[in-house]
This record gives structure tokens, C-alpha cells and sequence, in this order.
């Protein structure tokens, strides 16, 4: 069992491929959180991966009530936080998908925002402040740097 360097306590072994395989087909390859079909695209099926709804750094069990099919996203948004349950959980991984989609569509809908007239940088300093840029790079003076600059 590998060991939890943080509590010192050991943890369950992360699922083998052939037990993630048995969960994934349990649940009909579809996100418990959100719904993703794992079966409608490839790029779907690339997605899901299975995950301890309360986390091994939690001391969850690698048990298949504690083990469910679900897309990366909903994982990491899940992240490691213990739930009174199943259902707790699955509303939390919503919510915070609906506010990440909401700020996704605020930022997108947002108008880039111009320079303010009189102010447009000419092509030439524009050139020059990217060559500053570029000399002020830490990799770029390193003695072992291949790129001249």
C-alpha cells in the first residue's frame, strides 16, 4: 500500500486497469456527475476515468460502492473534499460546472477591449518592447542557452 506523505497513514492502491474497466462498464461508461456518454464520441471515451467518491487521501476504500465512472473534468472539480454522500457531492461537481460555465460564457461574450485612441503603439516600439522581453528571459541569458540573443 502506498503511504500518504502528508498523514503518514497508508492508502489504498490506485484501481488497476481491469477493475477501472468494471466500473466504467458497470456504469455503462457515463459520468455519474454530469451525464457524459464515454460511448458517443472517442473523444468522450478518452475523458472518463473512474473515481473514489470519498478520495484514498481520505482514507476511501478501493471498494466498488466507493468507486464510480466519471469524465476528468467532474474529477477534478470533485477534487479531494469529503462528502456527506453521493448525492452531496454530485450537486456540488454541478454547481461549480454551472459557475465555470457562466464565467466561460461572460468571458467569451466580453468585447476585446482597444487601446485607447492616440495611444496605439507604433510597429517599431511594439518590435522593441517584444526584443526587451525577449533579452529579459531568464532562459535566454542563461550561459547554457543555445538561443542567441
Amino acid at each position: 500500500m502506498p503511504l500518504n506523505l502528508i498523514t503518514l497513514t497508508l492508502v489504498e492502491k490506485p484501481v488497476t486497469r481491469e477493475e477501472g474497466l468494471r466500473i466504467l462498464e458497470r456504469d455503462h461508461y457515463r459520468c455519474q456527475y454530469c451525464g457524459l456518454d464515454g460511448l458517443a464520441s472517442f473523444e468522450n471515451a478518452l475523458a472518463m476515468s473512474v473515481d473514489f467518491v470519498v478520495p484514498r487521501a481520505r482514507k476511501g476504500k478501493k471498494d466498488p460502492h466507493n468507486l464510480v465512472a466519471c469524465c476528468r473534468s467532474c474529477n477534478m472539480i470533485k477534487g479531494r473534499r469529503v462528502y456527506r454522500s453521493f448525492d452531496e457531492a454530485k450537486s456540488h461537481v454541478l454547481a461549480q460546472r454551472e459557475e465555470l460555465r457562466k464565467a466561460w460564457e461572460t468571458k467569451k461574450a466580453a468585447p476585446l477591449i482597444p487601446a485607447e485612441p492616440g495611444k496605439a503603439e507604433k510597429p517599431a516600439q511594439a518590435k522593441a518592447a517584444k526584443a526587451a522581453a525577449a533579452s529579459a528571459s531568464v532562459i535566454g541569458n542563461s550561459p547554457l542557452s543555445l538561443r542567441k540573443g
